[in-house]
């Protein structure tokens, strides 16, 4: 995948680097150049200047992009590089970070996945550029069962949850949707870019992987 980082920070270092160390092809863009320094192990491009510049976003080659994160450390940026990057690039997988909570919570509401600082990590913000991430969020004691987060495929959309329910190994034990996490998901249909928990066996996550893949038989 060809990925776009904005913001050399913490974060979006550490992202540009474990996306190039997965085999990648990113591009992370930063107004100072001192904040490259940060990338320690990264086999990516760096480049100087705004992630909104249109000259900045071609030759980051934006309109190939997979996904694109802005991670600054300026909520108005990180939105208006997330819509830049949605609306006249069409990138599938656009993800904002935003420190005001409550303003988050209206740009998810308008389509535009974000997570507020205190809730940030580089995971999660790899789930949403990575529709088919395989991480497993919790593990019992004897490893047998799991809890995983995964978002629903596009093309699955509009489907019953209990869809997701793949007999004795899959179970769908939440929703978060918006911003807001429920558990009351009966009679429930997915909508794009849902977030369902799920409790599943060692079986059920081959089983989930192929169903979200679209290989289940």
């Amino acid at each position: 995948m060809h990925i776009v980082v904005v913001g050399c920070g913490r974060v979006g270092s550490e992202l540009a680097m474990q996306l190039s160390e997965e085999g990648h092809s990113v591009v992370i863009v930063d107004k100072n150049r001192d904040a490259f320094r940060r990338l320690t192990r990264f086999h990516g491009k760096t480049l100087l200047g705004s992630g909104f510049d249109r000259d900045v976003l071609f030759k980051a080659d934006a309109n190939q992009a997979d996904a694109l994160a802005a991670v600054t450390s300026g909520d108005n940026t990180n939105i208006l590089c997330a819509r830049i990057a949605r609306d006249n690039y069409h990138i599938k997988n656009v993800v904002a970070r935003i420190y005001d909570p409550q303003r988050a919570d209206i740009y998810m509401k308008l389509g535009i996945p974000t997570v507020a600082t205190s809730l940030w990590t580089t995971q999660q913000v790899k789930r949403w550029m990575l529709p088919s991430d395989d991480s497993i969020e919790w593990t019992d004691g004897a490893s047998t069962l799991h809890l995983v987060e995964r978002i629903v495929p596009d093309e699955l959309a509009g489907r019953p949850l209990t869809h997701f329910s793949l007999g004795e190994h899959v179970r769908v034990v939440g929703l978060i949707r918006g911003g807001q996490g429920r558990v009351d998901v009966e009679g429930l249909f997915a909508q794009e870019d849902d977030t369902l928990e799920f409790i599943v066996t060692n079986q059920g996550l081959e089983d989930l992987k192929a169903l979200l893949d679209g290989s289940a038989k």
